[in-house]
């Protein structure tokens, strides 16, 4: 994402967060057309397939043709992984390319199983006026066909992987399929949460269902990046991440420390992906996690 990352820094960060006790480990085919499948399961090629949890994604066909990688129309991710493999990409949530998809992500992976399966970015950040077109065909093809697998015990659960509130939503408001959880990516972070938590939130907490925050550092703006939402951040974004830094700085607390135990706070949420791409930047998530962070800093922070 962003960058070439060279194989050795790719398998060494997934070795840094083995070694620091992370068991979650989130991909999907669409992460540099095959690419980040194919590093993750070399990495956790020789570890005990027991102690780890694998989710990956459906939505998209990684083919063996290739294609011009600057060509390509991926909505706000048109040229994040830029620098992954050029093999075409095909959008697609049949339930035939659903089990396409699944088979495929098994082989990159080198696993003969996959925990859970998120349907991706049903969302209008990728499909614009058409998104809940391509909404009704998920319904239709990856929900129900994910439904089964869950049910026949061949995957453990299912949701939707998306970066926005409105799918989730919109799939929780129908009587069938069933999901069991959502990986909500950049909407519940400290810079944007409004919306998730007023109307998504509570109702995956009362359905006793599970949120997996994705992007808790709002694309690095939060930490002192300079992309928000996979692009340039705005200037009020900038303004808005030195006012919260100006509060964390009184009480000595990280804008790491801040941004990720905030993710974890609300009851729904049952895990978080930072997304480091640095075997450094584990150990700095790490502390991050173990900081203490007073009442009084929320405190000050929501009456700001």
């Amino acid at each position: 994402m962003f960058r070439d990352i060279p194989e050795d820094e790719a398998r060494a960060t997934v070795e840094a967060a083995w070694n620091d006790g992370i068991r979650y480990f989130d991909n999907a085919p669409f992460y540099g057309a095959g690419l980040a499948e194919i590093r993750m399961g070399d990495a956790l090629a020789t570890r005990p397939r027991e102690d780890y949890v694998i989710s990956t994604k459906v939505g998209r066909l990684i083919l063996d043709e290739v294609e011009d990688v600057d060509a390509r129309d991926h909505g706000e991710k048109r040229d994040v992984f830029k620098h992954g493999r050029p093999n075409r990409i095909v959008n697609d949530y049949s339930e035939d390319a659903t089990l396409r998809s699944i088979d495929d992500s098994l082989k990159r992976l080198k696993t003969d199983r996959i925990e859970i399966i998120w349907v991706h970015d049903v969302a209008q950040d990728f499909y614009g006026d058409d998104w809940l077109g391509v909404f009704e065909a998920a319904r239709k093809g990856a929900f129900r066909a994910l439904d089964r697998l869950r049910d026949e015990g061949v995957i453990k659960a299912w949701g939707l992987g998306v970066n926005r509130v409105e799918p989730i939503e919109l799939l929780m408001a129908l009587e069938e399929p069933r999901p069991d959880g959502f990986l909500l990516a950049g909407r519940y972070t400290l810079l944007d949460h409004a919306h998730a938590l007023q109307r998504a939130m509570p109702e995956v907490a009362a359905r006793g269902l599970s949120i997996v925050v994705g992007g808790p550092y709002s694309s690095g703006a939060l930490v002192g990046g300079p992309n928000f939402e996979y692009a340039p951040a705005k200037p009020e974004i900038l303004a808005k991440v030195a006012r919260i830094k100006s509060i964390a700085d009184r009480y000595g607390i990280s804008m790491k420390a801040a941004g990720l135990q905030f993710a974890l706070a609300h009851p729904a949420v049952a895990a978080v992906i930072p997304g480091a791409s640095k075997p450094d930047r584990i150990a700095e998530d790490r502390a991050a996690m173990d900081e203490v962070v007073p009442d009084d800093f929320w405190r000050d922070l929501r009456n700001a």
